[in-house]
């Protein structure tokens, strides 16, 4: 088995903020490929988030996202566990990308299964929220995210619900007009 370097775990680390046990075993299975102890690293991130599928989810942060010209607004709400996790900057960094995902991509759905059926696999791509791809990195899709803030914090991490407003945006049934 190959020797992996501290500066390899630590930049792999620093890249992911994944625990520190994971990213050497990854490394390790991976023999120092970086690419593959990424792909790795994902896998786990989504065997945890099944195994935290039942827990309950109490405590969380609402957030809130005005883009600079005062036309456009989002609010999202994402729940976890713990009202410790919901303090961390982490999770908090991951509501405030979120806020700005979905004043960017303007998501129709959170899930895939919230589409109605028949909807294409490329317009449920476009309108689901975790389908998407993150406006912050688009190797990465915004379901990998919420995935490895899942396997970073140990807690079940659900969005609940958003909502966007667009100036001049749905007022016409808004007041009658």
């Amino acid at each position: 088995m190959k020797k992996i370097s501290v500066e390899a775990i630590k930049a792999l680390r620093d890249k992911t903020s994944a625990p520190l046990g994971d990213v050497r075993k990854a490394l390790e299975q991976s023999g120092g490929d970086e690419t593959k102890a990424l792909e790795y690293l994902r896998a786990r991130g989504a065997q945890i988030a099944e195994t935290r599928s039942g827990r309950a989810v109490g405590q969380g942060r609402v957030e809130s996202y005005v883009h600079h010209d005062g036309k456009l607004a989002v609010l999202v709400e994402v729940n976890c566990e713990t009202d410790f996790v919901a303090r961390t900057p982490d999770f908090q960094q991951f509501c405030r990308d979120l806020a700005m995902q979905v004043a960017a991509m303007n998501p129709a759905y959170i899930a895939p299964e919230d589409a109605p059926p028949g909807t294409s696999p490329e317009a449920r791509k476009a309108a689901c929220l975790l389908e998407q791809p993150f406006v912050k990195d688009q190797g990465t899709t915004t379901g990998e995210l919420l995935k490895a803030l899942v396997a970073k914090t140990g807690e079940k991490v659900v969005i609940t619900r958003f909502v966007r407003f667009a100036l001049g945006e749905g007022a016409e049934g808004a007041n009658g007009r």
